[in-house]
């Protein structure tokens, strides 16, 4: 008796309902994005059932904006959800035993989870389940069922899919297994390369620059642990942008950096080879005041301020604190990254620079 495959079994599952509702995290990622998109597309194709994408918040990130507008993958950002007894809901890239979906908001459970983050136990019972950690990304999983029912995925599909690999493999998180490997071989002959790089390099705001600075003044370093906070920020992609940037500091292993975007306070952690699980720091740090989730070198989490229990300075100070004591560092010990001299001599020599440079200067050429 031969085993049914996995994406057949998937197809089964949700063949008993009408319509087909995916979801994803909240402030959904390319990779997330991408795997919803291919379950929408595998059940309109094999089953000819209605399938929506949707996901609550905002997409960060101007990557993963500049993504949306360059393949249109057909999600949609809600914070109302509509679910009857005939619709099937597939959760991605995400566990049900988290509260960062709309289907835990609105206590409903999926019948399906497909996702490649840990999760603890114990599981809750679902008619589907495939969960698989030492997979890179759940785009993989889920290109895998349209390479096992023999669907050759269009190109913003498939360049979507590869994306969202990218963007799950940065940092220390490099790992990848043989299928990783096998479906990024495959995507690579229907994807896009030009639009690619130009997701890669999408275009930032003035305001971003600005935001940038104003963080790298703002950071201080403890030992191996480095914590930034912004008062304010022009949107959360800031946040795990300067996350990145300064886990790449030499000697860092872990890194937070938080900003108020709106009515929330959004967090970024990255974590080094040696820095242990993000995803666990993160959840300790907001244990009981905010949502959070990750992966074990990367991972991230919110406050919604008008139900937070603290505000103003309190609330980043004790997030400070919680910081500091998850990550055993001493906050008598901490120094500036860029120190307080330096950002003075940078300050008077800009001015000096702007009082002897005429307005009409140009550029040296190739510069």
């Amino acid at each position: 008796m031969t085993t049914a495959l996995r994406s057949t079994r998937l197809l089964n599952v949700v063949n008993d309902y009408e319509r087909v509702l995916v979801v994803t995290h909240d402030n959904p990622d390319p990779d997330a994005i991408a795997s919803g998109w291919g379950v929408c597309w595998l059940i309109q194709e094999k089953l000819g059932k209605p399938a929506r994408l949707i996901g609550g918040g905002v997409i960060v990130r101007a990557e993963n904006r500049h993504m949306v507008k360059l393949l249109a993958p057909p999600i949609e950002l809600t914070d109302v959800l509509e679910v009857d007894e005939r619709t099937a809901t597939v959760l991605v890239d995400c566990s049900s035993t988290m509260s960062n979906h709309l289907l835990s908001e609105c206590g409903i459970q999926p019948i399906a989870v497909i996702d490649h983050h840990q999760i603890e136990s114990p599981r809750p019972r679902v008619a589907f389940r495939d969960i698989r950690p030492r997979v890179a990304a759940s785009a993989t999983i889920v290109a895998s069922y349209l390479k096992e029912q023999h669907l050759v995925p269009p190109s913003g599909l498939a360049t979507a899919m590869l994306y969202g690999i990218h963007t799950e493999t940065q940092g220390s998180e490099t790992h990848y297994t043989p299928l990783d490997r096998r479906i990024v071989t495959w995507l690579v002959k229907f994807a896009d390369p030009g639009k690619l790089a130009e997701i890669e390099n999408a275009p930032l705001t003035r305001e971003y620059f600005s935001d940038l600075v104003l963080a790298l003044q703002s950071a201080f370093i403890y030992d191996e642990a480095v914590i930034c906070f912004l008062p304010r920020a022009a949107g959360p992609e800031t946040v795990g942008e300067v996350a990145d940037l300064l886990s790449r500091c030499e000697g860092v292993q872990k890194v937070l950096c938080g900003a108020v975007v709106a009515d929330e306070l959004f967090v970024s952690v990255r974590t080094g080879r040696d820095g242990g699980n993000a995803a666990e720091l993160v959840r300790k740090m907001l244990d009981g005041i905010g949502l959070s989730g990750g992966h074990e070198h990367r991972a991230g989490g919110k406050i919604r301020l008008p139900h937070a229990t603290l505000a103003g300075g309190q609330l980043t100070d004790e997030l400070h604190n919680r910081w500091l004591s998850a990550c055993g560092g001493d906050r008598q010990r901490g120094t500036h990254l860029v120190a307080r001299r330096d950002i003075v001599k940078n300050l008077t020599s800009h001015i000096d620079i702007a009082k002897t440079c005429p307005t009409g200067a140009t550029t040296i050429n190739g510069g």
